[in-house]
């Protein structure tokens, strides 16, 4: 490349950690790896994440921190010698002296510079939308990133009988609004076009697609422009005005009307911008030869993208490009192919909407009641668009019959049934190998089949290795279709997605049997007795010390290597290398003295943070490991739990003693539920609370257990709630009378979640997974006649409770707590 020493690294800088910018350095290191050294400057705090998938966190089908969601995590730059700067962000372009200034002060050089930004949610003018300070008003949303989509959930979460406004009814609008309606919220909907998804659907599409949001609850305002968001006094958002003198009351509202490429940093640095930064057909910027520009953020002949799989392509011509690996590459533009769920409801659009010459062949097909509709532009013999809503099984071969590589059939009809054209099943078989198949992360047809080649034989084995399916989902079923055909047989089931960890052949339930068994009491001996080849997993040694203190108790066998560092030295390491302090406060009840000590001990130990957790206790940050026996031992309070997986706090309300509305002694309860499961080794972190009242002041109906007084010494118990990153109201399991009633019931209930859960499984997941239904008859009637035995067993744990904390006075082995400072500093996140 010119102006580059072919006998040295050549420093390749991306701007962008998004999928763009990600996919982009993936393909580079794909190609020349040991050519590169790359620096990527991101914005989000975060890895490489699949912003389709955010729409599905909205809804509680995935977490923020789900395998699915994260393309690219931390660990992963650090495995492929990326350097990347998380949360800070590019701010200026110096081209001659090829350099980028960040908004941290930090100058990264580069040879050759990639500029991937991406966009930004675009805004309309609207009254009362923003602070005096440009900042967007309590309660507005967009909806394009992680913190996004948190903002929205924690609001969601806060409160009964909220509101949501999304204006925008494209398709992130109609997910936002659907995920919010699952999340309890009223919805509507408001698009200022005459019919919803006007940029896929035409107006008979966009009716069906109105009757199908229409029928989840969402309601639906067309031909509406929004001038106005109204807001209290106090500031806080009460609601939308339109143009027509209407309005629509609101305690949220998300601007989903559209995107703009995000170009201000290619703009301050000169280079030639209209709506994106121009480039030309090897991605390079106009008038530059060392800088490039890759995704929604570049025009291309004219063009911007705004969906996945152009930036796909362009990854690919820009890496064949740097490296060399081939010379002709060039990109040429993307043909504008869609399939995607909207909603629930399956969406393929291609190409026009509909007739725009007298002489163009229009097939069409409407069957509201179906929730169907289909048609076909053909022009000179050639397909020029379809669309698909509802039924989407002929999306294969359309997608094929576009790209001009099927011919079409003389009767047209044909392409919407299966009436002499391939039917699904066929047309997997008769798929090109350059059909691209999982529009979310652009994997083609080929890709798969050299998957399975290569020795994949399941759906996981194929997703995990190529991540088709990993996105919306529609691909799913073509998926397996493939691998079916490329296999010779249908899709093998995968036995291991029901093991416990990856190295042992045996599902939960079984391996505790044969732990039993066989008396095994340490993970080696776990690994000696029952792994495949007597080979050790480190990933399977955390899981496995979780199970034995399940069986076993306090009489499991604990080797070094078998813990994570925050099991090992019983506290909760930061990103920096030190350490936090949780002190238990049962039901977050504690006394001046307990205060005094903490206080003393944030002194004494120059501890840089003090903060009230959520779980009603006080956090002590910063903590050196070296320092933590003496800090315990200043304490000389009880360890907190808020490090592993175990059973963290009970968060109380006031209750009866003081409160007016208190109808049961939630604090007394909650300190009675501390103290019977405190320290318990659970699959996954355990969050209980108690409510005195239905008013729920504790946030009772959204742990992983809580209890909500009813009156008459009558209490609720609900489980598999969550208000993290995954939000969901618990289940009720059952209405006890009495406290001591309550603390049994929990027990079996925490018991059996310990004894069946699989590793990391919130309840949140495990409850619907096992059914509320089953757990009832199991639990509450005892039809398994498993009861008793639950009880016994947490029984033995319960009495085998040791504060982790009194080691202090008798560490583990010499390095337990033998100072780990100083690591590498990590990036500063800048203040703003």
């Amino acid at each position: 490349m010119p102006g580059v020493d072919p006998t040295q690294k050549t420093r390749l800088l991306v701007v962008g950690n998004g999928m763009a910018g990600a996919r982009t350095v993936e393909e580079i290191l794909k190609r020349g790896a040991d050519r590169f050294d790359v620096t990527m400057i991101g914005d989000e705090p975060y890895g490489n994440y699949n912003r389709i998938m955010l729409s599905h966190v909205l809804a509680g089908e995935t977490a923020v921190d789900d395998a699915d969601l994260l393309l690219n995590p931390m660990s992963w730059y650090r495995e492929n010698g990326v350097t990347l700067y998380a949360g800070d962000r590019a701010v200026s372009l110096d081209r001659f002296a090829k350099s980028v200034r960040c908004e941290s002060g930090r100058d990264v050089p580069y040879d050759v510079l990639v500029i991937a930004t991406g966009s930004n949610t675009f805004f309309p003018n609207m009254d009362g939308l923003r602070e005096a300070d440009g900042r967007l008003a309590r309660g507005v949303f967009g909806f394009r990133t992680i913190e996004d989509t948190n903002g929205m959930l924690q609001m969601a979460a806060s409160g009964d009988d909220l509101r949501a406004v999304v204006i925008g009814g494209g398709l992130l609008g109609l997910e936002a609004a659907y995920g919010l309606r699952t999340q309890g919220l009223e919805v509507d909907v408001v698009h200022s076009p005459g019919h919803l998804m006007n940029q896929q659907l035409d107006e008979r599409g966009g009716r069906l697609l109105r009757n199908k949001i229409e029928s989840l609850g969402v309601g639906v305002h067309t031909s509406k422009r929004t001038t106005a968001v109204l807001r209290t006094d106090a500031g806080r958002v009460s609601g939308v005005a339109f143009a027509d003198g209407t309005s629509l009351p609101a305690d949220m509202i998300v601007v989903t009307a559209g995107i703009r490429p995000n170009v201000e940093f290619g703009r301050g640095g000169g280079l030639v911008v209209e709506r994106g930064i121009v480039v030309d057909d090897q991605l390079r910027c106009e008038d530059e030869g060392s800088i490039y520009a890759v995704g929604e953020c570049c025009q291309h002949r004219g063009e911007v993208y705004g969906l996945v799989a152009p930036l796909w392509e362009q990854a690919v011509v820009l890496a064949e490009h740097l490296t060399g690996s081939n010379s002709a590459a060039a990109y040429h533009g993307s043909r504008s192919t869609t399939k995607l769920k909207v909603a629930g409801v399956d969406v393929a659009a291609m190409g026009v909407k509909g007739p725009e010459r007298e002489d163009d062949e229009f097939v069409q097909f409407y069957e509201p009641r179906s929730g169907t509709y289909k048609s076909v532009v053909v022009r000179d013999g050639k397909l020029i668009g379809a669309t698909l809503l509802g039924d989407i099984s002929k999306a294969n071969f359309l997608t094929q019959a576009f790209d001009e590589k099927v011919p079409l059939p003389d009767e047209r009809i044909g392409m919407l049934f299966d009436m002499g054209t391939p039917t699904a099943a066929t047309g997997a078989a008769e798929l090109a190998d350059d059909v691209q198949v999982c529009n979310c992360n652009g994997v083609t047809k080929g890709a798969i089949v050299a998957c399975v080649h290569a020795g994949a034989k399941t759906m996981g084995d194929v997703t995990a290795a190529t991540r088709a399916g990993k996105g919306c989902g529609s691909c799913k079923g073509l998926v397996a279709d493939i691998v079916a055909c490329a296999a010779g047989g249908a899709v093998e089931s995968d036995p291991s997605a029901d093991w416990y960890v990856p190295c042992i052949p045996l599902a939960k339930p079984a391996l505790i049997d044969a732990i039993r068994e066989r008396d095994l009491r340490s993970v080696s001996q776990v690994f000696a007795e029952l792994a495949t080849g007597g080979r050790e997993d480190a990933s399977s040694k955390m899981p496995l010390a979780s199970l034995l203190r399940v069986v076993w108790g306090p009489d499991w066998v604990d080797e070094p290597g078998a813990l994570f560092i925050n099991d090992r030295v019983h506290a909760n390491i930061q990103r920096d290398g030190t350490f936090s302090v949780v002190p238990q406060m049962k039901g977050g009840v504690t006394t001046p003295d307990q205060l005094r000590r903490i206080a003393d001990v944030a002194d004494k130990y120059q501890v840089p943070l003090v903060k009230v957790t959520g779980g009603q206790r006080i956090d002590l940050l910063g903590i050196k490991k070296e320092d933590l026996p003496k800090v315990w031992g200043d304490l000389d309070m009880p360890s907190g739990f808020a490090y592993g997986k175990s059973m963290r706090t009970v968060k109380t309300c006031v209750g009866s003693d003081f409160c007016r509305f208190g109808l049961g002694d939630s604090t007394a309860l909650g300190i009675a539920l501390e103290d019977r499961f405190q320290g318990l080794e659970t699959p996954a972190k355990l969050k209980l609370a108690v409510a005195g009242c239905p008013r729920n002041c504790s946030e009772a109906l959204c742990k992983d257990l809580g209890v909500v007084s009813v009156g008459d010494d009558k209490w609720e118990i609900y489980v598999g709630g969550a208000a993290g990153a995954h939000i969901r109201k618990g289940d009720l399991l059952a209405t006890v009378v009495g406290s001591d009633e309550v603390v049994r019931v929990a027990g079996v209930f925490v018991q059996h979640y310990r004894e069946s859960a699989q590793w990391l499984e919130r309840t949140y997941a495990w409850v619907p997974r096992v059914g509320l239904d089953v757990l009832q008859r199991r639990l509450i009637d005892d039809v398994d006649g498993i009861v008793a035995g639950l009880e016994e067993r947490l029984q033995v744990s319960v009495d085998g409770y040791r504060d982790p904390w009194q080691e202090r006075s008798a560490p583990k082995s010499n390095a337990q707590f033998t100072p780990s400072l100083p690591l590498l500093p990590l990036p500063q996140v800048p203040v703003r």
